[in-house]
């Protein structure tokens, strides 16, 4: 072993027991020498002398390396040199008499690189300076089974690195691939097809494996070959006795199988491909199918049919003569039913689209009526396909019941994989409505009498399909019960499946009847067995959380869907679900709700139990009845929890308030069964029972004021009582609002804005005073939280900090044109106020003209429109706010309506920076119908002539600005804008 050798030994090493240094070396030296001029002798020479694989390897990777890198520098004698040097190694392993080693001996991986070698070459020679290639290397073909196998690792290399579309390919590549297809097609290809009939008819006994790769070469080269050469008497017999017989290993069977395959996806004229096909007698294989197991050769089988089918049922779309496509029918209702067969029982090429080929095929059907017998008898196994396949692997039952991560994983990979199938449902159910439905009818009757040990999966699939039907049937024709719906939903209703305590099946049960409850609106016999459904085991009491809570969440949307028609089983509803109220007061499992995750909380039941009596076709006596045997435990529990919490220590806190939470969002859900004006006005009652709960939540604030979770939900109860109580929640806001808004962080002001805009919006002027007194507190803890600087850019600012901050920020623009749009602009000039009146008109000055945000410059632009209408009386007349009109004549008209949209960030062509600029062009109006000339004379005479605008332009704009139609100045003032930009000349610097 020399010293290029060990250093080749070397670097190849993964073991770790070489010393890193003495690595890097023998790396660095490898490297060195691939820069030799000599390197290409050197490989060629070490390839077939050495005993080491590593060193074979690294001398032909070297060898493809220089020849993608250095092939145009290369001497013609360095090439011929090259060129023969690796046919010969190709063809016999051996250089002249220097090759001590067969070199075609030698492990699979080795051979594959030399093929990739060789066909490096081919690619910059063939056909123009080495056309002899290939009739040289059929030449040697005699040589045995070491020389065929090597010419089919070099074809198949010519078609993975070269030719196959299956793989991205540039412009050069493409013409390359080109070149070689063509220079093969007019020298070589009818001598390679001959030779690889004569190698599987002479070795298909002996050497089974060297048949297998050359039809595996050959399948390869069909699609872009002469299909007479293999579509004939010689070769299909061939492939196909090969397929049929028993005797031939199932790997060189299946190869036959994708030859036939490669064949009849050939790309063809309609008329021709339907004659060849028709030619193939497929109907030899289906027997084979049927007859087999699961294995390699049945799935490449199972490919040959549905790819077979596939080309058929395009040909009937392509042709036109009605009898050339009864021909094409014929063969395609003579395969459906294996094709069916292998779709629900064998292996799917992943290649093959099994609803596009029979979302296709139903298509067809559309414009039939009616079926023909075989055409129902297709529909029928078209629905055991679909049932087949979207029914879940057994094997995942126990992870898809608790549910664990794998079960997680299974269950959206399956409800993704399921999509298309469920279209494909729907769409046979529009083509063969009846036939449909018998066979969900049929599905679901068979999976219920099935043994509970068994059908899970069965039982899921059936009721998916009854809700996928459900889906797709119109609100009239659910109503109404036409079709088989009279049997099928008291069927569902009615069922009591065995293995229900599994968590697929119960949720799919539950969805399936929430489908079917408009039904059950026309047909009110059926409530009590909807009802039944959600309140025994099957629903709100089943054992899974899951599916307990999902079951309150459905119920509640079925209790909305039925409202009046429940007023009768009002009470034993709140029998059947006394037990689950009184959970929510359960420290063990409030905690568990929080810790479990899903958007279902567990206070669904109570916003069912609230839209239930909430209803005003409930007495006046019972209403208050029910509300108060729920609201007084639960207020009764907060106070005692407050008081334990106020004089205890704080070491069971999370279980306290793990409790709490869990009550008040119990009771939130509750209140948005009742509405404002039963509250208010026809039942005060209730509004009095709703005032005293929220006194006492108010409470939380006081003895938990650092609980996040707990001024959330108190805060979302606010929202909730503003919207429940009217103007009656005032008395309690100013407590409220104050405990909110102390010491608040930036996510808790962001809450507490969106509360003040609520209040604004449903009160208008009401909240004034209120209003008044707050200001002063939101905008100084704004105006210290927020940057004066702005908000940093580049790596590091998306922290979560920022992004808390850059909420607020918008909150707040939002909160200011909220206050401004509903006439409370004078809340900005009370006393308190003025001391934050300058930070906050510069504050929206800048937002106007620079903000990223255009939604929030156009918001800014607003508000300073409304301040000028408000503060800004006529010429003449004493001024509401001092210095207010100087500024927004010399500051913001300049500012924001000129020199902002002068700027070429601002884009014309974006949809919201156009309604910007329309705002600021109502601005200009706004301005002129307030200040008159003064404004026009500043803003023509100073600021247009800063920028240089043309006098024709200025007089113009007066003209545009003084006539009544806006949208004629704003398209105006675009131009102009335009054309100043165009112009750029001027002092003013355009960005």
């Amino acid at each position: 072993m020399d010293d290029l050798e060990k250093a080749i030994i070397i670097s190849f090493d993964e073991s770790g027991t070489i010393d890193h240094e003495l690595k890097s070396r023998a790396v660095s030296y490898c490297q060195q020498l691939k820069e030799s001029p000599s390197i290409c002798r050197v490989c060629v020479e070490r390839v077939l002398c050495t005993k080491f694989v590593q060193v074979q390897f690294w001398c032909l990777q070297t060898l493809q390396e220089f020849l993608h890198l250095r092939y145009s520098s290369m001497s013609p004698e360095e090439k011929l040199y090259f060129r023969e040097s690796v046919m010969s190694m190709a063809c016999d392993g051996r250089i002249g008499e220097k090759g001590s080693i067969r070199f075609l001996d030698g492990p699979s991986f080795i051979k594959n690189k030399l093929a990739q070698v060789l066909v490096t070459l081919i690619y910059f020679e063939y056909p123009m300076i080495w056309s002899s290639v290939f009739v040289d290397f059929l030449q040697h073909l005699n040589k045995g089974a070491a020389v065929i196998d090597m010419f089919c690792r070099v074809l198949n290399a010519l078609d993975d690195e070269v030719i196959s579309l299956d793989y991205p390919r540039n412009a050069e590549e493409v013409a390359v691939a080109g070149r070689i297809k063509d220079g093969m097609r007019q020298q070589c290809i009818p001598q390679i097809v001959r030779a690889w009939y004569d190698v599987v008819s002479l070795y298909k006994n002996s050497e089974p494996d060297v048949c297998t790769s050359v039809l595996d070469s050959l399948r390869r080269c069909i699609s872009w070959i002469d299909i007479g050469l293999i579509a004939n008497n010689a070769f299909v017999p061939m492939l196909f006795e090969l397929v049929l017989v028993e005797g031939p290993p199932e790997q060189l069977r299946g190869a036959a199988a994708n030859c036939v395959l490669a064949i009849v996806s050939k790309r063809m004229d309609p008329q021709s491909k339907l004659s060849m096909l028709q030619s193939l007698q497929m109907s030899r294989v289906f027997s084979v199918v049927a007859g087999n197991g699961d294995s390699e050769l049945i799935s490449s089988l199972a490919a040959l049919l549905t790819g077979y089918a596939a080309e058929l049922l395009d040909c009937s779309k392509r042709l036109d003569s009605e009898e050339i496509k009864g021909i094409s029918t014929e063969l395609l209702d003579e395969v459906l039913p294996s094709v069916f067969y292998v779709m629900q029982n064998c292996e799917m090429d992943a290649t093959f689209n099994i609803v596009q080929f029979l979302s296709g095929y139903v298509a067809t059907m559309k414009s039939l009526s009616p079926l023909r017998e075989k055409q129902v008898l297709h529909i029928g196994q078209i629905l055991e396909v679909i049932r087949s396949q979207i029914c879940y692997d057994p094997v995942y039952r126990n992870s898809l019941n608790v549910p664990d991560k794998i079960g997680k994983e299974e269950e959206y990979r399956m409800e993704e994989f399921r999509k298309d199938f469920l279209v494909l449902l729907r769409s046979v159910g529009r083509v063969a409505p009846d036939v449909t439905q018998l066979f969900i009818r049929n599905s679901l009757a068979s999976a219920l009498v099935s043994s509970s040990e068994r059908n899970v999966e069965e039982v899921e699939a059936a009721l998916s399909l009854l809700h996928a039907l459900g889906e797709s049937i119109s609100e009239e024709a659910m109503k109404t019960g036409s079709g088989m719906l009279r049997e099928l939903v008291p069927m569902l209703l009615s069922a009591r499946i065995n293995c229900h305590s599994h968590r697929l099946v119960a949720l799919a049960y539950l969805e399936t009847v929430t489908r079917y409850v408009k039904f059950v609106q026309e047909n009110t016999n059926y409530i009590p067995l909807v009802l039944a459904v959600f309140l025994d085991e099957r629903g709100i009491h089943h054992p899974n959380i899951y599916v307990s809570r999902r079951a309150s969440y459905l119920f509640m949307r079925v209790v909305k869907l039925l409202k009046a028609k429940l007023v009768p089983y009002i009470q034993k509803i709140l029998q059947s679900l006394q037990d689950k109220v009184g959970q929510c007061m359960n420290s063990d499992w409030s905690v568990k709700v929080q810790k479990s995750s899903g958007t279902e909380d567990g206070s669904h039941i109570f916003e069912a139990i609230g839209l239930l009596i909430g209803m005003e076709e409930v007495s006046p006596e019972k209403q208050s009845e029910y509300l108060s045997s729920l609201l007084t435990p639960l207020c009764h529990q907060v106070k005692e929890l407050l008081l334990d919490a106020k004089v205890q220590n704080q070491d069971d806190s999370f279980e306290k308030i793990a409790v709490i939470q869990q009550i008040v969002m119990a009771i939130n859900a509750l209140s948005k069964g009742f509405s404002e004006r039963l509250v208010t006005a026809s039942r005060p009652t209730i509004g009095v029972m709703f005032k005293q709960t929220l006194d006492i939540l108010l409470q939380i604030l006081e003895v938990f004021p650092k609980v996040e979770l707990l001024r959330n939900k108190v805060t979302s109860f606010i929202h909730r009582m503003v919207d429940t109580l009217g103007a009656s929640v005032f008395p309690y806001l100013p407590k409220a609002l104050g405990q909110l808004i102390a010491d608040s962080e930036p996510k808790e002001m962001v809450s507490f804005l969106v509360l003040i805009n609520q209040l604004i919006c449903k009160f208008n002027s009401l909240v004034g005073n209120i209003l008044e007194e707050l200001f002063p507190a939101i905008a100084s803890r704004v105006f210290h939280v927020l940057p004066r600087d702005g908000f940093p850019s580049g790596p590091g600012s998306n922290t979560e900090e920022i992004r808390e901050l850059q909420e607020l920020q918008k909150t707040f623009y939002t909160f200011l044109h909220v206050v401004t749009t509903h006439d409370l602009s004078s809340v900005f000039l009370s006393l308190k106020s003025r001391v934050y009146l300058d930070p906050l008109i510069q504050l929206l000055l800048h937002t106007s003209c620079s903000h990223k945000d255009i939604l929030v410059r156009k918001a800014c632009v607003q508000i300073f429109i409304r301040l000028i209408k408000d503060w800004c009386a006529r010429p003449n007349v004493e001024e509401k706010v001092p210095g207010f009109q100087n500024f927004i004549i010399e500051t913001f008209a300049i500012n924001c309506c000129l020199y902002s949209v002068l700027d070429k960030s601002f884009e014309f062509r974006d949809a919201n920076t156009l309604v910007l600029f329309g705002e600021i062009v109502v601005a200009q109006k706004v301005m002129y119908e307030k200040f008159g000339g003064e404004f026009l004379v500043h803003f023509v005479s100073k600021a247009f002539q800063t920028a240089r605008c043309p006098q024709e332009l200025a007089e113009q704009y007066c003209q545009k600005l003084q006539g009544s139609d806006i949208k004629a100045l704003k398209l105006f003032y675009q131009s102009l804008i335009e054309n100043l930009r165009h112009q750029q000349n001027g002092s003013l610097v355009f960005r």
